[in-house]
C-alpha cells in the first residue's frame, strides 16, 4: 500500500504570545510539496514569528506545527537537515571571509556541492575572499543565499530573501528558486516585493494579526477583487453609477473610470456595449490591489513597489 509523505509544512491553530503581546492567534497554514508558497502580510502580522517556530527557535504557546511530519521544537536537529533558511537581515561573523561563512553554514547541513558553490559565486558576482565586516547589505544577503542554494534542501524558508539585491542579482535569485523547485524542493517565501511573488509563487497565504485571512492561488484570490475599467462613452457617470457591481467611479469629461466586481462583469460588459463606448481598457487587479483590499489604503502606481 502506498503511503504518502508528510506535507512540508502543516500548521494548525498556532498561537504564540510574548508576555501580553499575542503574535499568532490561531494560524492555519498548509504548504504543499513542490510549490512556492507566498507568505504575505503587514509588518507585525506574525510572519517572522511563524518562520522562527518552523525553525525550532521559538516554542509555540499552543497549536500544532509539523515540518515533514516532525515537531521542529522537539526534533530540531532532524528537522534542520531538510531546511535551508535565509533571513531578511543577515548578520555574519565579522572576522571570517564570505567563503568561510558559506562553508560554515553549508557544513551544518552536510557541506556544499563544490560545483554549485562555484556557479553561485560567479552568478551572484560575489567575492568570497573579503572579510564579512566589509560587506554591504547586498553582499551579506548574497552570502546567505549562496549558502542556502549550494547544497540541496527539501524545504527553503526565505524571509525577505532578496532584500538589498539589485535587479540583476534579484533575477539570479529568482532563477535559483525555480531551479530548486524543478529539482523537487518546496519554498515558503515571505516577501513584500510584489513582482517577486507574482512571478514565483504558486499559492499565497495572506496573514493579518496572527491569523490567515485568505489562502489560494493568485488566480483564485484575484476573483475576490475588482477589475478596473477606463472607458470613453457618451453615457454620463450618473448612468454608469447605476449599473450593478460598480465601485469607486471617477469621471473626467467623457472619460470614466470605475471598478467592477468579478461576479458582475458580464452585466457590466453588456451595459458597456449598449452605452456607445468609443474606447475601453480593463486591467485585472494586481497583487498589490489584492493586499490593499485586505489591509486598507490605496495602492501605489508601481507594480514593483513595496506595499506593507
Amino acid at each position: 500500500m502506498h503511503v504518502s509523505s508528510p506535507s512540508p509544512i502543516t500548521i494548525s491553530r498556532l498561537e504564540k504570545t510574548f508576555g501580553r503581546t499575542r503574535a499568532l492567534a490561531g494560524l492555519d497554514l498548509h504548504v504543499r510539496a513542490g510549490e512556492v508558497h507566498g507568505f504575505l502580510g503587514p509588518n507585525g502580522a506574525g510572519k517572522s514569528t511563524t518562520l522562527r517556530i518552523l525553525l525550532g527557535l521559538v516554542r509555540p504557546t499552543s497549536g500544532t506545527v509539523r515540518v515533514f511530519g516532525m515537531d521542529p521544537w522537539a526534533e530540531p536537529v532532524r528537522a534542520h537537515r531538510d531546511i535551508a533558511y535565509v533571513p531578511g537581515d543577515v548578520t555574519l561573523w565579522p572576522n571570517l571571509t564570505g567563503g568561510e561563512v558559506i562553508d560554515l553554514l553549508a557544513g551544518l547541513r552536510g557541506g556544499a556541492d563544490g560545483r554549485l558553490r562555484r556557479e553561485l559565486i560567479e552568478e551572484f558576482e560575489f567575492d568570497p575572499g573579503k572579510k564579512a565586516r566589509t560587506y554591504s547589505k547586498g553582499n551579506r544577503q548574497k552570502t546567505a543565499l549562496i549558502a542556502a542554494f549550494c547544497r540541496p534542501a527539501r524545504l527553503y524558508l526565505l524571509d525577505e530573501p532578496s532584500s538589498g539585491l539589485d535587479p540583476v542579482m534579484d533575477a539570479v535569485f529568482r532563477r535559483h528558486v525555480r531551479r530548486v523547485v524543478e529539482e523537487g524542493a518546496t519554498v515558503l517565501l515571505s516577501s513584500h516585493i510584489l513582482a517577486e511573488v507574482e512571478q514565483l509563487c504558486d499559492r499565497v497565504t495572506l496573514i493579518r494579526s496572527g491569523t490567515a485571512v485568505e489562502s489560494g492561488t493568485l488566480t483564485e484570490l484575484r476573483h475576490l477583487t475588482r477589475t478596473r475599467f477606463r472607458v470613453t462613452s457618451a453615457a454620463g457617470p450618473e448612468a454608469v453609477a447605476a449599473w450593478r457591481g460598480i465601485h469607486n467611479l471617477r469621471s473626467d469629461g467623457a472619460v470614466i473610470e470605475f471598478d467592477a466586481d468579478a461576479a458582475d462583469l458580464g452585466h457590466v460588459m453588456d451595459a458597456l456595449a449598449s452605452a456607445g463606448i468609443t474606447g475601453i481598457s480593463a486591467a485585472p487587479p494586481s497583487l498589490e490591489e489584492l493586499l490593499m483590499r485586505h489591509y486598507g489604503g490605496q495602492p501605489s502606481a508601481g507594480r514593483d513597489s513595496q506595499v506593507l
